[in-house]
């Protein structure tokens, strides 16, 4: 750690270069503070061939533009099936699970908040009825091969 009259070795570093008239970074090329702009400048002139590299569709457009986009108009909560049994009291699940030919409960979505059921995850093959505004393809055929029923709501 101590270098030379009781100096760091790092001090001793700067002592040294300071002695040469370019101070280890060259007489040509020149020490100077931005020479390639600042941050990404350059991106699409001097510094071309590093974006293309490793930075490809970095610059350009995608997609359409939507004009005044407000977030109410996209709002669609969703939920999966392996979280549908969930909104069911604990009492009516066991109730459903001992007599599966008895009263079907019905899982209304829209009360819940929720406005599309997406098809992830498994179901118990006990038949029910979901209430929903909009649902996936894969979502339908899991809760009909469950033995259950859907209704679209408006």
């Amino acid at each position: 750690m101590n270098g030379i009259g009781g100096r760091l070795v790092v001090q001793e570093k700067r002592k040294k270069k300071s002695r040469n008239v370019s101070a280890g970074h060259g007489r040509v090329g020149k020490h100077r503070k931005h020479p390639g702009g600042r941050g990404l400048a350059g991106g699409q002139h001097h510094h071309r061939i590093n974006m293309d590299k490793y930075h490809p569709g970095y610059f350009g457009k995608v997609g359409m533009r939507h004009f005044h986009y407000t977030k109410n108009q996209y709002h669609c909560p969703t939920l999966n099936v392996d979280k549908l049994w969930t909104l069911v009291p604990a009492a009516d699940r066991v109730a459903a699970k001992k007599a599966p030919t008895g009263a079907v409960p019905v899982i209304d979505l829209t009360r819940n908040n929720v406005t599309k059921l997406l098809g992830k995850g498994r179901l118990p093959s006990i038949p029910f009825i979901v209430k929903t505004r909009l649902i996936s393809r894969r979502a339908e055929l899991k809760i009909v091969a469950a033995g259950g029923k859907v209704e679209l709501v408006a």
